[in-house]
């Protein structure tokens, strides 16, 4: 029985379920690079060069390997555009019995993989992605009866069962979630260290020069690429950070500075989304540093929290309720996205360095996305849409099932709370406290009126009033709304203002325009 293995862009992982049974002499692995693929978004020049690199490296390592491999390059002059017209073509090579492939990680490419069978004539074979440390199955089982999916459960009940962190059937240090102790400024004199950088070889520098060529109109700069694109790279990377970031990473994780973009941050989601790190061993290697002394609690428990904890949560809540998922809109946001978060053009600060972080790099790290970008977004009343269809294509890291639940439910609050408990709206205080981009922002974060006020100072309160019907019943935000209470008419009548004639200043909509 011959059999056409397909493998996409972000199964690079040699113990692939696809892979485990190839036959050599009868099978094809298949590999493409497509438009449909690069252009279903404006994927960031960057994302699209790290994984069209990282693809041609690990094919060329299948087939040292020994695996035959048929490779489909963007600029072929055969290529059929999409990966079901690849995989048509490719059946047209030889006689194969059957088509297998590893479950995609996006509910529009599995839906289309669904009638495939059909359209190509034989068994499409699709296996599911067990390099996730929970199975669907395992998520929905959590879930079932559940009016609200809170994380932290789920994490601890991944953490019983792997075994990470645990003295026997005790939490490390006695206690789940070190959060509280993560949440520390940057002090004065504390630098990032220099980064592992890996220059582009050969392959990677055709990529980009083809990637500069075909999607010159996409966001975001190619120079600097020091992207891992081999799992070697990628170790190095992760052996890097072990030793030389992860001491502090706690302490700092969610601490800003003007033009640091990694502080010291890990950098690997990228590596572990595409395949390239395995996740369960980049936490064993995060807890032997903290049980072997090279590492506080506080740092490993939140770095593994993100792997353990958000990483296999948000796949479960994206999958359990796709697609009706991004149908929700629970605050009625409507207005359109800035232009600023495309070319960085506002006087804000913080979200100005947020953005160029992101053009420059494909990454910003998860306060920047939450709490910068993602809290004007929020306060703004931006369609979560266009938030959503944002966030997919800026970022390295980024593919749907793990982006959108993380930006719908987190940072947008579009789920209606399935997420969180509350919206996570703040003003410029939270930013100031956390970031030295205040200090710089041609805004007074101090000031909470007038055209020299901070934008987020007043949008906060004007998200709360423009959302009372939606948000007064909540029980986190009873305090808050006693507050506003207490505003006067004219404070109130203040905070409209202020909202409708800078939503004028950028071009979008005000709360009388939604209305009429």
């Amino acid at each position: 029985m011959a059999t056409l293995r397909l493998v996409l862009g972000d199964q690079l992982t040699a113990e692939l379920a696809s892979l485990r049974d190839f036959r050599a002499g009868d099978d094809l692995v298949l590999m493409a690079e497509v438009s449909e693929e690069a252009t279903y978004v404006g994927h960031h020049k960057k994302k699209i060069a790290f994984l069209f690199s990282a693809m041609r490296h690990f094919a060329a390592e299948l087939e040292a390997r020994g695996l035959n491999v048929a490779y489909t390059r963007l600029d072929d002059s055969e290529n059929a555009g999409s990966l079901e017209g690849e995989v048509a073509r490719a059946l047209m090579s030889g006689a194969f019995d059957r088509v297998v492939i590893v479950e995609p990680g996006e509910y529009r490419l599995r839906g289309a993989m669904a009638g495939w069978s059909d359209r190509l004539g034989l068994p499409v074979e699709i296996r599911r992605d067990d390099r996730f440390i929970a199975s669907h199955e395992r998520f929905n089982a959590w879930a079932d009866g559940r009016k609200r999916l809170t994380m932290e459960y789920f994490y601890r009940e991944l953490r019983r069962e792997t075994g990470l962190l645990m003295d026997g059937d005790e939490p490390a240090g006695g206690r789940w979630n070190f959060d509280h102790d993560n949440r520390k400024t940057l002090p004065a004199g504390i630098e990032a260290p220099a980064r592992n950088r890996i220059e582009p070889d050969a392959i990677t520098a055709e990529v980009i020069e083809m990637v500069e060529s075909r999607f010159a109109d996409h966001f975001g700069d190619l120079d600097d690429f020091w992207f891992a694109v081999t799992a070697e790279g990628a170790q190095a990377h992760l052996d890097w950070f072990i030793e030389t970031a992860l001491p502090q990473f706690g302490d700092f994780q969610d601490a800003m500075k003007l033009g640091e973009a990694f502080l010291f941050h890990s950098v690997l989601s990228l590596y572990i989304n595409a395949g390239l790190l395995d996740p369960m061993s980049v936490c064993r290697r995060a807890e032997a540093a903290w049980r072997g002394g090279a590492a506080p609690l506080n740092a490993v428990e939140g770095f593994i929290r993100q792997i353990l904890g958000w990483r296999e949560y948000v796949r479960g809540v994206y999958w359990r309720f796709m697609p009706e998922y991004l149908e929700r809109n629970a605050l009625n946001a409507r207005r359109p996205l800035p232009g600023f978060y495309w070319t960085a053009e506002t006087k804000m600060a913080c979200v100005r360095d947020a953005v160029l972080t992101t053009k420059r790099h494909a990454y910003a790290h998860h306060i920047q996305r939450l709490m910068v970008t993602g809290n004007f977004a929020l306060l703004a009343g931006i369609d979560p849409a266009e938030v959503n269809a944002w966030y997919l294509a800026v970022y390295a890291d980024a593919f749907e099932w793990v982006e959108a639940p993380n930006t719908h439910g987190m940072a947008l609050f579009a789920d209606g709370g399935l997420m969180a408990t509350k919206p996570y709206a703040a003003s410029g205080a939270y930013i100031n406290k956390m970031s030295d981009s205040c200090k710089s922002c041609s805004y007074a974060v101090t000031k909470k009126n007038g055209p020299q006020a901070c934008p987020f100072n007043y949008l906060y309160w004007n998200f709360l009033i423009e959302n009372e019907d939606q948000l007064r019943g909540n029980h986190r935000l009873g305090m808050i709304f006693k507050t506003l209470d207490r505003m006067g008419e004219d404070k109130k009548s203040a905070v409209r203002t202020d909202s409708d004639r800078f939503f004028r200043e950028i071009g979008i909509a005000t709360q009388k325009d939604l209305a009429s």
